[in-house]
């Protein structure tokens, strides 16, 4: 559900009118729709990078613990890791001198809601931390998980509802997709790159549940 505060109404109304006013919030929600996590494959790429992956035996929770990823950790002045993809994600986005954002819009490309509060948004880890672990980072020293799950670089954070985020839990494709099938092509190229560029491994089904949404690219 998109809420517009009604100063902001007023504004637009006044300004350019209702109709205008229309057009131009049509507008803004299109340019927030098309923000992305950076480093997206291309679907040539991706596919490469499928084939390349090891399909191996998804491995044992034993030991797992999310503080062995810690995050979110500072990235800027007294920006952490959460704040600072709050920011790259959203529109109109204003904060106060903790970085805590007091204004602005993110659109949730999993389910197609866009949110004004920042709480009713979580920042998902493509791979989940959990997934990782199952897939070779329960090896991994302390430092490179934390890498891992703070990963800015690659397209592993993006800013979601914060319930869908939560159903999706630990779960890989084979279990778990957007329910905007029109980002299935993204949200497999995303996660493929992801286990790509950190030599994690992937089941048989989750290839297939790859193979099966990088086809609709």
């Amino acid at each position: 559900m998109f809420h517009t505060p009604a100063r902001s109404r007023r504004r637009w109304a006044s300004l350019l009118g209702g109709g205008l006013a229309a057009v131009a919030l049509s507008l803004s929600l299109t340019t927030t729709a098309q923000a992305t996590p950076p480093n997206i494959p291309s679907t040539a790429t991706a596919q490469s990078e499928l084939n390349a992956l090891t399909v191996a035996s998804e491995g044992s929770m034993t030991g797992y613990s999310r503080d062995l990823f810690p995050h979110w950790i500072t990235i800027s002045g007294s920006c952490n890791t959460r704040e600072t993809v709050l920011k790259r994600d959203g529109s109109g986005v204003t904060t106060d001198s903790s970085c805590y954002p007091t204004s602005g819009s993110w659109y949730s490309p999993y389910d197609g809601e866009t949110w004004t509060s920042p709480s009713d948004v979580d920042i998902d880890h493509i791979v989940p931390l959990a997934e990782a672990w199952r897939s070779g980072a329960s090896s991994w020293t302390t430092s490179k998980r934390q890498s891992f799950a703070n990963d800015l670089t690659r397209p592993q954070l993006i800013a979601v509802t914060d319930n869908v985020n939560q159903s999706k839990g630990d779960q890989d494709p084979s279990t778990w997709k957007p329910s905007r099938t029109a980002y299935h092509c993204t949200y497999a190229k995303m996660w493929i790159h992801t286990k790509y560029y950190w030599d994690l491994t992937l089941q048989s089904a989750e290839k297939s549940a790859l193979q099966t949404m990088l086809n609709t690219c």
